[in-house]
């Protein structure tokens, strides 16, 4: 069958048709190097995804499996199954001080979180629904702080608690806390307020509404994925920072209670092995100090995703 079509007596090349679109043939120009670009990239950007998650979930596999291992069976082989599945190494764990660090984190957690989240948020709602002078200078102040290195402020903070009183105590910890995550969510809700619709904002003042009423019952039930994003990654941050508590929460004598938050009792738990050299137990502490962490991420990252998305659209 011939692919031509006679118009005004003149034969002209057909558009090609339902037999040729099914052998595959598109008309000239179409994709070409561009749609080779895609795929490529696709599959760099697919392959990196897969490396990562590998590097990622590996360990935490490794990690999983000793904790039921003996210390043979961890020497002999990283990657075999345990020959018991059983929780003795956790018991131990739990038994050695694992349960009184993980309370104090616990204890240090509950209040510095929703401190950090309620300060934050007021301070950038200010500062993103509000212009007076200085507003810049305080935003970029915030700004500032995200990046300045912790390591360069351990000393004079170091002297600072310890003048309040407040060194080996829960609320010095919790005060250093809330200051080191303020500059990271005046940031992030900064820019997720800056997206939220003026008109809501503008009917509740002309309904007479107090600045205090228009945070906490117009806005902040808006901004609650930016809120709920922040407030994960305040909880993953803290709940994993080590170097502010190994510098403020020392005991300055024998008769002071050990209050250790989970991170420096991973460390104390591996010096108190000695000789011993029971793996099992090391990894079993490790493996309770992430359970929490993973799960809570497993359980809100639809929100999360959500909230960096909606921060980025207006």
């Amino acid at each position: 069958m011939s692919n031509t079509r006679t118009i005004d007596g003149v034969a002209k090349d057909a558009v090609p048709g339902p037999r040729d679109a099914k052998n595959g043939a598109r008309p000239q120009g179409a994709g070409g190097k561009g749609d080779d670009e895609g795929k490529v990239l696709n599959v760099f950007s697919h392959g990196f995804l897969i490396l990562w998650s590998v590097m990622i979930v590996l360990p935490l596999i490794w990690l999983l499996l000793g904790s039921f291992k003996t210390d043979t069976e961890i020497g002999s082989s990283a990657w075999s199954w345990p020959s018991n599945w059983n929780f003795d190494a956790f018991g131990r764990a739990w038994e050695k001080g694992i349960g009184d660090y993980f309370a104090n984190t616990l204890i240090v957690l509950v209040f510095s979180i929703p401190l950090t989240m309620l300060l934050g948020a007021m301070a950038a709602y200010v500062l993103a629904r509000y212009e007076f002078p200085g507003n810049r200078f305080f935003y970029y102040f915030f700004v500032a702080g995200a990046m300045f290195p912790v390591y360069l402020g351990l000393v004079p903070l170091y002297f600072l608690i310890d003048m309040l009183g407040m060194l080996n105590t829960y609320q010095g910890l919790i005060l250093v806390y809330v200051a080191y995550s303020l500059p990271f969510t005046v940031f992030f809700m900064h820019a997720f307020f800056r997206t939220l619709p003026t008109a809501i904002h503008e009917a509740a003042v002309i309904d007479g509404a107090s600045h205090t009423r228009i945070f906490f019952q117009v806005m902040v039930p808006m901004a609650k994925p930016g809120l709920l994003s922040v407030g994960i990654f305040n909880v993953l941050g803290q709940w994993n920072q080590y170097i502010l508590p190994m510098t403020l929460m020392q005991q300055q004598s024998g008769f002071d209670k050990d209050r250790s938050v989970l991170t420096q009792g991973l460390v104390l738990l591996n010096q108190q092995q000695g000789y011993e050299g029971d793996l099992p137990v090391i990894f079993a502490g490790m493996t309770i100090a992430m359970l929490p962490v993973i799960v809570v991420y497993l359980s809100f990252q639809r929100q999360v995703q959500s909230g960096l998305t909606a921060g980025t659209l207006k």
